[in-house]
């Protein structure tokens, strides 16, 4: 079976409902970084790390964490939603199919989010 497309869904539309171009007009920008990204920025901010020699401030997160790729899709209300996605062999890992997964990931729950808000306010109609 195949995908609906958003073109099917707007021909048989009758009612309000979420559409493509409305969540894409609520974002303002997605972040990308990688478990990795994340550790090194938190030890590299903690106090212990710092009162370290400086020739001691090594960093090197396991490579395990550089295979888990996170989305922070920041909404024009401040809200953020996330995406993840991982990948089981480093030999597939590829950073942009990664970005792009999680960027799905976080993308479908804006969907949810707006179709629970739609609902609310159809509601109380």
């Amino acid at each position: 079976m195949t995908k609906v497309t958003e073109q099917e869904l707007q021909d048989k539309a009758v009612a309000p409902r979420v559409t493509k171009a409305h969540i894409d007009s609520l974002i303002v920008s997605a972040n990308y970084f990688t478990a990795g990204d994340g550790y090194v920025g938190a030890l590299t901010v903690s106090e212990e790390f710092n009162a370290l020699p400086e020739d001691q401030r090594i960093v090197q997160p396991p490579e395990q964490l550089d295979l888990l790729t996170f989305c922070v899709i920041i909404l024009k209300n401040g809200f953020t939603v996330t995406g993840e996605s991982a990948c089981a062999s480093p030999e597939n890992f590829d950073p942009e199919i990664g970005r792009k997964i999680a960027y799905e990931n976080a993308y479908n729950k804006i969907w949810l989010l707006e179709g629970y808000l739609l609902k609310e306010q159809l509601s109380k109609v």
